[in-house]
């Protein structure tokens, strides 16, 4: 995976446990800094964009909560939307399933991606062998 990381470095957007989302900023915050720090986009403006994203994913009312108020389904989806902004993002899900040990299946992933989909240059999952079952759908096709 490392080699794969510095491959797409300038476009990374990584969703991992080892990328938490900064505990003392709201969800709007975590955000918009993305856009903020890589592309000078003025405050208001990232702001706007991060609701506009947020809305969405019909979690609009969660823009002022920090990371430690959140479900786990809010903080991936969260960490999803920032991931999503970065430019040309090559997103990529470090274990999702470690950030949703209790979900029974990759749906859940599968629709948020959906969501972010025109924001997004490509997807790669990186996951154990044995979560692979995990992926697929009733009829046996993967997710």
């Amino acid at each position: 995976m490392e080699e794969f990381l510095t491959v797409h470095r300038s476009h990374l957007a990584l969703v991992s446990l080892e990328v938490p989302l900064i505990s003392n900023l709201p969800v709007w915050s975590n955000i918009s800094l993305i856009r903020q720090y890589h592309e000078n986009m003025p405050l208001e403006e990232a702001k706007t964009f991060a609701l506009e994203l947020l809305h969405r994913f019909g979690m609009a009312e969660i823009a002022d909560k920090r990371n430690s108020s959140l479900t786990a389904e809010e903080r991936f989806c969260v960490m999803l939307i920032r991931a999503a902004m970065v430019r040309d993002a090559v997103v990529v899900l470090d274990r999702p399933f470690r950030l949703l040990p209790d979900l029974p299946d990759g749906l859940l992933f599968t629709d948020a991606l959906r969501k972010v989909n025109d924001l997004i240059a490509e997807v790669h999952i990186f996951d154990y062998n044995w979560e692979k079952e995990r992926y697929r759908t009733a009829d046996g096709t993967e997710n």
